[in-house]
Order: structure tokens, then C-alpha cells, then sequence
């Protein structure tokens, strides 16, 4: 499979590989300049506030807790006292 480098330095992803690597449009990719040859990977990126959202009651939660705390302090107990 190839593909052919633009005068703007672009390449057009092989639909084979986008349906593959569930790539998206806005997606970027990560090139690893250690390998040998030339070596991409979609960035997954991680929105900590996006999960906080989803998590719903924990958004208001410092950082760094674990869910075991969290819960612990929701409830007012931990259940390992029971």
C-alpha cells in the first residue's frame, strides 16, 4: 500500500487503513522519531474534565482521588465498616 507525498508535504491516508485504525477527520497522529522508518499512531487525547463530566458527582472532586475515596465520601461511610 502507498501513498504519495503532495508539493505541501501531505499524504492522503489509504481508506483500508482509516476504517482499521478508526481514524477520523481532526484526528492527529503521533510520529515516533526513533524508529528506523517512518512510524505513525493516532493521539488519543485525554479530557479530564470531559470524564469528570461523566462521571457526574465526581467532577467536583479534587484530582488525584480514587474512586474508593470518592465514593467513601459521597456515601459518608465506607463500606468496609459494615
Amino acid at each position: 500500500m502507498e501513498a504519495t507525498l503532495s508539493s505541501k508535504y501531505q499524504i492522503t491516508i489509504p481508506a483500508r487503513l482509516r476504517k482499521k485504525f478508526h481514524l477520523k477527520p481532526g484526528m492527529k497522529l503521533v510520529f515516533d522519531e526513533k524508529a528506523a522508518d517512518l512510524r505513525a499512531k493516532p493521539k488519543h487525547d485525554f479530557d479530564v474534565e470531559a470524564m469528570r463530566g461523566a462521571l457526574g458527582a465526581a467532577k467536583d472532586f479534587e484530582p488525584g482521588k480514587t474512586s474508593d475515596q470518592i465514593l467513601r465520601e459521597l456515601r459518608g461511610y465506607d463500606r468496609r465498616d459494615l
